[in-house]
C-alpha cells in the first residue's frame, strides 16, 4: 500500500510539474470560479491544437473536442509510447493509418490529421462530446473523454480568444529554446502559417487599397516582437479581431517559459512572467495606448 501510495504521488508530480514548479492556469470568465491548472508543457501542446483548429476555419466546440480528447489519450503530452505502437498527443496508431511515426510525434501534423477526422463525422458539434471523439479515436474506453470536458471547455474558450485574459502562467521562463525574436516568429509560423506573420492594408474610405502584407516588427531594442492582428485568412472563420487578438496573446503566454517570453501585452492588458499570481494587468502611464494597448497588435517582449 504504500509503495502504490508513493507511486500515485510521483506520477500527480509528473503530470502537474512537482511542487513549486512554474504552472499554467485557465479561468472562466463567467465568475462561476471553475479554473484548470496545467504544465507549461501541456500549454504549449494545448496551444498548438488551437491554432491548427482555428486555422482550418473549425469552430470552438472541435478545439474542445480535440482538446479533451488529448486531456484523456495523453495528458497533453506529446509521447513516445502507449498502447501497442499509439504515440503522441492523440495516441494515434502508425499501423491503422494515422502516419508514420516521425508524421505523428509532429504536434501540428496530428492535430491536423485529428481534425480531418472530426470534420468527417457528420453533426460531430451538436454531439455529446464523447461521443464525436469516439467517432474519431475508436477507444476501448469511449466514456473517458467526458470527464475532460470542463477542463478543455476553458481551455478552448481561453485558446481560441473567446474569453479575454483567462490564461496565466507563474514562473520565470525557464524553456530550452533560444534564438530570442527569431524563435517566438519561427514558433508562430510553425502554429499559425506565415499569415501570423502578416497583415493587409484596410480600406480607406470608399477606395479600396491592394493588400500590401506587412511582416512582424522587430523593435530597435532587439527584444520585442509586434504582431499585428487582423481577422480573414487564417484567423478562422466568423472570428473577431478581438478574438485574434487574445487569442494571440494566450499564445504566447502558453510559449512563455519554451520561448523565453518575459511580457505579453494586448488590448490594454499586459501579463509579465515571474510575479508572484502571474495575472493580467491593466496598462497604465505611457504605453497604454500605444502598441498591445490596443486591438491591432500584441506586443511580446523576450527576457533580456
Amino acid at each position: 500500500m504504500v509503495l502504490l501510495a508513493v507511486a500515485g504521488y510521483l506520477a500527480v508530480q509528473y503530470v502537474t510539474g512537482g511542487p513549486g514548479a512554474p504552472g499554467c492556469a485557465v479561468v472562466s470568465d463567467d465568475g462561476d470560479g471553475a479554473r484548470y491548472e496545467f504544465t507549461p508543457e501541456q500549454a504549449v501542446n494545448a496551444a498548438t491544437i488551437a491554432a491548427v483548429g482555428t486555422g482550418r476555419g473549425l469552430p470552438e466546440r472541435a478545439v474542445t473536442i480535440a482538446l479533451a480528447t488529448s486531456l484523456q489519450e495523453s495528458g497533453l503530452r506529446n509521447i513516445t509510447h502507449g498502447d501497442r505502437d499509439s504515440l503522441g498527443l492523440f495516441q494515434q496508431r502508425p499501423s491503422q493509418g494515422w502516419g508514420t511515426e516521425r508524421e505523428i510525434l509532429d504536434p501540428i501534423y496530428s492535430a491536423g490529421i485529428f481534425y480531418e477526422h472530426l470534420a468527417k463525422v457528420r453533426g460531430y458539434a451538436e454531439l455529446p462530446l464523447t461521443v464525436a471523439a469516439q467517432r474519431v479515436q475508436r477507444s476501448g474506453y469511449p466514456e473517458a473523454y467526458a470527464k475532460h470536458e470542463p477542463d478543455a471547455t476553458l481551455l478552448a474558450a481561453a485558446l481560441t480568444g473567446r474569453s479575454a485574459a483567462t490564461l496565466t502562467c507563474e514562473g520565470l521562463p525557464g524553456g530550452t529554446s533560444a534564438g530570442g525574436t527569431d524563435s517566438v516568429r519561427a514558433a508562430l509560423v510553425r502554429d499559425f502559417g506565415q499569415d501570423a506573420l502578416q497583415s493587409a492594408a484596410a480600406e480607406v474610405g470608399s477606395a479600396k487599397a491592394t493588400p500590401t502584407p506587412t511582416p512582424s516588427v522587430v523593435e530597435s531594442d532587439g527584444q520585442t516582437v509586434l504582431l499585428p492582428v487582423t481577422g480573414g485568412k487564417g484567423s478562422g472563420a466568423g472570428r473577431s479581431v478581438r478574438e485574434r487578438g487574445w487569442q494571440l496573446a494566450h499564445w504566447a503566454v502558453a510559449n512563455a517559459s519554451d520561448l523565453h517570453i518575459q511580457r505579453v501585452s494586448y488590448a490594454g492588458r499586459e501579463w509579465t512572467a515571474g510575479n508572484t499570481d502571474s495575472q493580467w494587468r491593466a496598462i497604465v502611464g505611457q504605453g497604454a495606448s500605444g502598441a498591445g494597448g490596443g486591438l491591432d497588435s500584441v506586443r511580446i517582449v523576450m527576457t533580456h
